[in-house]
């Protein structure tokens, strides 16, 4: 199992949907770290427990409906990836984004 701990190794603060709009973007965070990752057939999971502010909606739809976007199957998706977040709230809006860009 490979462990994406946001804070520690993208961001304490990431931010924006685009590269254009934030270093610290979903478009960046997507391309540098989940897209290798997942690419790698691993479960993965993501920890966004210790960023210092939760992220928008934005940036949890780009970062993981992106992949869909992307070319990884969605299904595949939910089976590999589990995020984790202080409230419990981040996984299943993941799991809706995915969804949402297979219909796409």
């Amino acid at each position: 199992m490979i462990v994406i701990d946001v804070a520690k190794d993208f961001s304490k603060t990431p931010f924006g949907r685009y590269k254009s709009d934030s270093q610290y973007s979903a478009e960046e965070f997507r391309e540098k770290l989940l897209l290798p990752k997942i690419q790698s057939g691993d479960f993965l999971t993501v920890d966004f427990t210790k960023i210092s502010l939760g992220v928008g909606s934005s940036f949890l739809e780009e970062a993981f409906g992106g992949l869909v976007r992307k070319g990884i199957d969605g299904r595949y998706l939910k089976e590999h990836i589990k995020v984790v977040d202080r409230m419990g709230l981040y996984d299943e809006q993941v799991r809706m984004f995915i969804e949402a860009a297979s219909k796409d």
